[in-house]
């Protein structure tokens, strides 16, 4: 091969290979990420290949009340990069046990709690006095219309969330899923998982993230996604009257960080987000809403406070 055509060959063969390398490489967000919002998979590995695939630092897994030996493999693996909270079914007498013996072993938090009950009952009620006296936050899945037939719905009633957040001032909350976000709005009328168009000021939400200091907001899944998606103008201005108060989660079950697999399981709503990563598509929406302090705070600096890391 002549000096010429050698020449030629390679610079054909790296701009061939650019776009390959750059599909597969992590995307170099400007501050490191904590995600709030993952969920414990089977294996050791799974979770950090998600995390590394969509430039994830560190992650809050979200597991069962007695997995605190398999997070403990995890930290000892993968030291500084995981934490843990614990979940259990709130409506069997031993949920109380179950989750102040995950939080003397560990757990930061209580949650994903997602349970067929309603925001304001019995079971919810001592999740939330638990919660005050373990000192830890609650993170609650909302939740008012079905994604298929005979699933049923979580946490009703957020609507009249107020009263909640009155009766439990000393509970640290993290709003989460479908009502919570469909509340933006002030037109949401239980009607639809995933409203879309442009968002009416003064929702539920808007106003209890304002008047509550107990009150967080969970930006994941494709419920946190599409609400930040439908009106750009009001995003901004939402993400930076709420900026102390809202911390980056994923709630993605793609296996790589980069779409792989089914990035919201059970959920034939949400499949504007079919074949993407959650994470990468909300990270790389809040990048272009913010600016790079914002995003800092968003994605790494509130949630270590939350959860007092």
């Amino acid at each position: 091969m002549t000096m010429w055509n050698r020449r030629t060959f390679l610079k054909s063969a790296t701009a061939a290979a650019l776009p390959l390398c750059h599909a597969q490489s992590a995307p170099g967000w400007s501050s490191k990420v904590l995600d709030i919002h993952l969920h414990l998979r089977r294996d050791l590995d799974s979770n950090a290949t998600h995390m590394d695939g969509c430039g994830v630092t560190k992650a809050v897994l979200l597991s069962r009340g007695d997995a605190g030996k398999q997070v403990r493999d995890m930290q000892a693996k993968y030291p500084g990069r995981f934490v843990w909270a614990a979940s259990t079914d709130i409506t069997k007498p031993e949920a109380a046990d179950i989750l102040t013996k995950a939080v003397k072993e560990g757990a930061c938090g209580i949650g994903e709690i997602k349970s067929h009950v309603q925001a304001n009952g019995p079971e919810l009620r001592r999740m939330f006095a638990l919660a005050a006296e373990l000192n830890v936050p609650i993170l609650v899945h909302f939740q008012e219309v079905d994604h298929f037939p005979g699933e049923g719905v979580w946490a009703t009633g957020f609507k009249n969330f107020a009263a909640v957040l009155k009766a439990n001032p000393k509970t640290t909350f993290i709003g989460h899923a479908d009502a919570f976000w469909a509340n933006i709005s002030a037109d949401y009328a239980n009607d639809a998982a995933y409203p879309s168009g442009p968002i009416k000021p003064g929702g539920v939400t808007d106003k209890l993230l304002s008047d509550f200091p107990n009150l967080y907001g969970d930006l994941s899944a494709n419920s946190g996604n599409n609400g930040l998606s439908r009106d750009a103008e009001f995003t901004k201005a939402f993400l930076k009257r709420h900026q102390h108060k809202l911390v980056f989660g994923s709630d993605c079950s793609c296996t790589d960080g980069k779409g792989t697999g089914i990035g919201q399981a059970n959920n034939p709503a949400a499949t504007r987000l079919a074949g993407k990563c959650v994470a990468r598509e909300t990270l790389s929406l809040l990048q272009r809403s913010t600016t790079e302090d914002l995003f800092k705070k968003l994605v790494w600096d509130n949630g270590h406070k939350l959860f007092k890391l």
